[in-house]
């Protein structure tokens, strides 16, 4: 019989990673071959018109979010690089996996790279995508045994704590949608539970071969395992099962208002015929060398610094949007120092009862009162949200049983925007490999900007100091209410709150 210590041994073994693979090599699709499919032909008479400008268009409702991928992968005749950290297994998540199949049926080669932590109860029908003509699905960071995923953590902290977060839907090199949203049912408003406030953008022209770019690195990455490397033997019978369940589901109540939107949107119609509203402006495309899933990346590879240098020094305003919202001592005394010399510091995020992750909460709390004591405006966004109109933090127009937010959006004086994966916190600056667009688009940042004079009030609580320093919770209701005690709190996760606030994990959120 083992010892216990050899049992042990053993099962950290069957933990480990085995040396990677020999994989296929592949490239995104070469220019000249992009421009000869629909898109291309149809693209080229407007990027043309806008030399050296992108266009832009920002999908801030899930439904339109959802059919748009629907349609790219639809209308897609060569190519399709599909990049995200979460994908669900459920309507909308099934619905999407089955087009992926249904573009590869027709000729299209399909190139599927998941981060294998958001990726739970998927394993059946990914290793019978790899295995299905013209479908290559690769998986970053793989977390072994996959009967107790978790695990991995324990015995490969290091590297699996590094998470691919990035977020793009590539259509034969001419199309691309990058932002917030991952794939799964309440990141499109698919659910009665809390859905997603999000915002993606669709980009065409120069910026969109950039996209694929930086696909083919992560692609060719040391990270990226094929799946077949990694999954159980595939199941002959799971690539048409999953065709009827999506098909079922595309005839039930909750998913045919989905699949109907895929069908009904003009938005494919309009884009091929030159009528989609696109904003053309300089577009600069940052993302973290994928050498950082490994800890390996220099300095200079990563996000945050780029995005310093293509967002600049803030001189009249900063307008932040950001879900999970850690500033760390030094990041709260920048933003600080920015209030005191006068740019207009503007913030939103989520309020303890919309946040999915309260110890993250609890990173953020402890810098509010100095925040607010500088000048800055700090806003957060409620669950039980009233119905905005807005572009930025409608909630979902299906109805569900609150919001939470999960848009990542900053604007610099009026002039520049940042919409993507990355979040203002250590984990999206340190850890997690993000990617997103710096928009050159005053129309754009302005935007953005007032959004916090009209759809924030009416959907988030605004925070401010008593005459004891004490923080103050004023409503958005009608008429507003004012609250002294965290909202949606109990004296229990109050007691919690303050607990958490004082480890030192910063690093870690």
């Amino acid at each position: 019989m083992l010892s216990l210590g050899a049992a042990g041994a053993a099962l950290l073994a069957g933990c480990a990673l085995p040396p990677l693979p020999e994989r296929t090599a592949s490239r995104a699709l070469d220019e000249g071959e992009a421009l000869q499919t629909s898109l291309g032909r149809a693209l080229a008479p407007q990027v043309s018109r806008h030399p050296g400008r992108s266009g832009t268009h920002l999908l801030s409702d899930p439904l339109d979010a959802f059919a748009a991928r629907m349609l790219l992968a639809h209308q897609a005749e060569r190519s399709l690089d599909v990049q995200y950290y979460i994908w669900r297994g459920d309507h909308t998540g099934t619905m999407l996996l089955h087009e992926l199949v249904r573009a590869a049926e027709r000729g299209v080669r399909v190139r599927l790279l998941l981060d294998d932590g958001g990726t739970g109860g998927l394993d059946r029908e990914l290793a019978a995508l790899a295995q299905y003509p013209r479908i290559e699905v690769r998986l970053f960071n793989p977390l072994l045994p996959r009967w107790l995923k978790p695990l991995g953590y324990l015995t490969d902290f290091a590297r699996v704590n590094r998470r691919m977060h990035n977020k793009s839907f590539t259509a034969d090199n001419q199309a691309s949608i990058v932002g917030g949203r991952n794939v799964g049912d309440e990141y499109f408003g698919a659910t009665e539970g809390v859905v997603f406030a999000d915002l993606d953008v669709l980009a065409v022209g120069p910026i969109v071969s950039e996209v694929s770019a930086d696909f083919d690195r992560y692609w060719a990455s040391a990270s990226s395992w094929p799946a077949q490397d990694v999954l159980p033997a595939a199941d002959p019978s799971t690539v048409p099962a999953l065709a009827a369940r999506a098909g079922a589901l595309a005839q039930s109540d909750a998913g045919r208002a989905y699949a109907q939107a895929a069908q009904r949107a003009p938005f494919m119609t309009d884009l091929l015929n030159q009528r989609l509203a696109l904003q053309w402006s300089r577009v600069d495309m940052v993302s973290d060398d994928p050498a950082k899933g490994l800890a390996q990346a220099q300095r200079s590879g990563l996000l945050v610094d780029q995005l310093h240098r293509a967002l600049g020094v803030p001189q009249r305003s900063v307008a932040l949007v950001s879900p999970y919202f850690v500033p760390t001592n030094a990041g709260a005394e920048a933003l600080i120092r920015l209030q005191l010399r006068g740019v207009k510091v503007l913030i939103l995020t989520n309020a303890y009862e919309a946040s999915d992750v309260p110890l993250v909460h609890a990173g953020y709390a402890r810098h509010r009162t100095a925040l607010l004591q500088a000048g800055v405006a700090l806003y957060e966004m409620q669950r039980l949200a009233p119905a905005a109109r807005g572009s930025l933090v409608r909630p979902n127009r299906l109805g569900s049983s609150g919001s939470s937010l999960h848009a990542k959006v900053f604007a610099v004086d009026g002039q520049r925007a940042f919409v993507g994966s990355f979040n203002f916190d250590p984990r999206s600056a340190l850890l997690n490999t993000e990617l997103g667009f710096v928009i050159h688009s005053p129309e754009l940042a302005r935007q953005i900007e007032q959004t916090f004079d009209t759809e924030v009030p009416r959907s988030a609580y605004t925070l401010r100091l008593s005459e004891s320093g004490q923080i103050e919770w004023l409503s958005a209701a009608e008429p507003p209410v004012l609250q002294r005690d965290e909202p949606g709190s109990t004296w229990w996760s109050r007691i919690m709150l303050g607990l958490l606030s004082l480890l030192p994990i910063d690093g870690l959120l």
